[in-house]
């Protein structure tokens, strides 16, 4: 049929994977570090992808596609919500990280290093909405690449909070839709979010601040960035 449907120029894209998150349908993954429309019949043509792509490279066209299949689009959603929450993986199991006591000289020169991550899974796409260590929660939401940059990365940041992490530019996932629900569904107490100073990072940012505006919560935030090199550059 006949339809407007989206096109994406290769060549101006930046890699940032915003169009990606933007897309509700999962019609757009990151391929080869460059956007592309994967699944025609997933694209719905309301073009929620083009306001967040920074350099133009999307645009509508009129040409023969097959049409939006809101069906298969949803059945996907429950087939994706259903291997990330309750999949056969043992290690997609919410649980909390009982830790002992830390020694005194624990995280100093000399002293063991000890891990500030308080519970499991971390990455975006396998944490279960649901996860009850999610209320009341001070919550980091962070680009993975941060704490192999930043040295002091679980004393600094990790330290009394519920960790997410992710990558725009290699995941397919709609992050501000999963970071939407969870934000609805549990009180939580504060927002960090740390990135690298790389544009394609700029991809979790925007995806959280979507989240936090979606979800109609009044949640205290701040942004991080991280230079390549390990300095702090913002916060």
């Amino acid at each position: 049929m006949l339809r407007k449907i989206i096109k994406i120029d290769r060549e101006r894209c930046n890699g940032c994977g915003a169009c990606a998150q933007a897309c509700h349908e999962s019609a757009i993954a990151m391929v080869d570090g460059k956007a592309q429309l994967m699944r025609e019949d997933y694209c719905d043509g309301l073009g929620d992808c083009l306001p967040v792509c920074p350099t133009g490279a999307i645009a509508f066209e009129q040409r023969e596609a097959p049409a939006y299949d809101e069906a298969a689009v949803l059945a996907a959603k429950q087939a994706k919500q259903r291997a990330g929450e309750a999949g056969g993986c043992p290690g997609h199991r919410a649980q909390m990280l009982r830790r002992s006591e830390a020694p005194s000289d624990a995280g100093t020169a000399g002293g063991p290093p000890v891990s500030e991550l308080m519970q499991w899974p971390v990455q975006i796409r396998l944490v279960p909405v649901n996860a009850p260590y999610l209320t009341d929660a001070h919550l980091l939401i962070a680009a993975d690449c941060t704490a192999y940059a930043y040295g002091r990365f679980h004393q600094d940041f990790m330290r009394g909070r519920i960790v997410l992490i992710g990558c725009p530019k290699l995941d397919d996932a709609d992050y501000a839709e999963k970071l939407t629900q969870i934000l609805k569904a549990h009180r939580i107490k504060s927002l960090t979010i740390v990135r690298m100073e790389v544009p394609c990072c700029g991809g979790i940012e925007n995806a959280a601040k979507t989240a936090l505006q979606a979800s109609g919560q009044f949640i205290p935030w701040r942004v991080v960035t991280i230079a390549t090199d390990g300095r702090i550059l913002e916060m």
